[in-house]
């Protein structure tokens, strides 16, 4: 099943609705049909091992010198003021028993408060911002906790289906010990109108699962005439753990 720009919201919303009651298997759902491209996205045979040294000879490194605390501030990359509304996201990177995992490799990406990638492939008619790439990265402190400076995103359209929008959202990227146990998921806002609309979101058919993607306000968290603040805390590991992209 591929993309088609006549399949309607009211079509895909129908599917969501049919599936919803569907928590089988893992969260997020691997072969979700209201995501045209999961059917191309995951894959569709078993596991090869493969040796762990030869991975890492063949898999990204961090960057060219070591993470400095002021990447997480993703507002000040330019020499101008990127626009749209200032936050502070922090939280903190747990295991399933509440220990904090320390010196782990967090990064993120995102789109603009237009909702505009700086990227080639994202051409649809957003202003971009020249004051704003929309990536960065820190290191979890001893207790576990994470925290960047960015500008809230937009919601951008799609091509999964016509008039399809994908709520405002943050790309996170966490690191193990190694690069095999890099794992992938998205951070959304609170009370964002198109998350009964969005195949991807909804791809996690377990409501309460789906709730842990998503952050909340914390007045405590914003800095006076600066910046509004958001908490999200992710923990890794089966059960109750944060749902994330499966490993392939």
């Amino acid at each position: 099943m591929t993309a088609s720009p006549t399949t309607k919201q009211a079509e895909i919303s129908a599917e969501i609705a049919e599936l919803a009651d569907d928590r089988s298997g893992a969260q997020p759902r691997l072969d979700y049909p209201p995501y045209r491209s999961s059917r191309l996205r995951h894959p569709g045979q078993p596991p090869v091992p493969v040796d762990p040294e030869l991975v890492e000879l063949h898999s990204p490194v961090f960057g060219v010198q070591d993470v400095d605390p002021l990447e997480a501030d993703l507002t000040i990359a330019h020499r101008g003021e990127p626009l749209g509304e200032r936050i502070v996201l922090s939280g903190r990177l747990l295991d399933t028993d509440g220990r904090p995992l320390a010196g782990q490799l967090v990064e993120i990406w995102q789109a603009n408060a237009s909702g505009r990638y700086a990227h080639q492939r994202d051409q649809h008619p957003a202003p971009l911002d020249p004051n704003f790439t929309g990536n960065g990265r820190c290191l979890t402190g001893p207790d576990g906790s994470y925290r960047f400076v960015t500008i809230k995103p937009g919601p951008y359209p799609w091509r999964n289906h016509h008039n399809a929008w994908r709520p405002a959202h943050i790309h996170f990227s966490l690191f193990g010990r190694v690069f095999a146990e890099r794992l992938v998921t998205q951070m959304y806002f609170p009370g964002d109108p198109l998350f009964g609309l969005d195949p991807i979101y909804q791809s996690i058919t377990d409501p309460a699962a789906r709730e842990l993607l998503v952050a909340r306000y914390d007045h405590d968290l914003t800095e006076p005439e600066w910046a509004t603040g958001y908490r999200w805390d992710i923990v890794l590991g089966p059960g109750a753990g944060t749902p994330t992209e499966a490993r392939p």
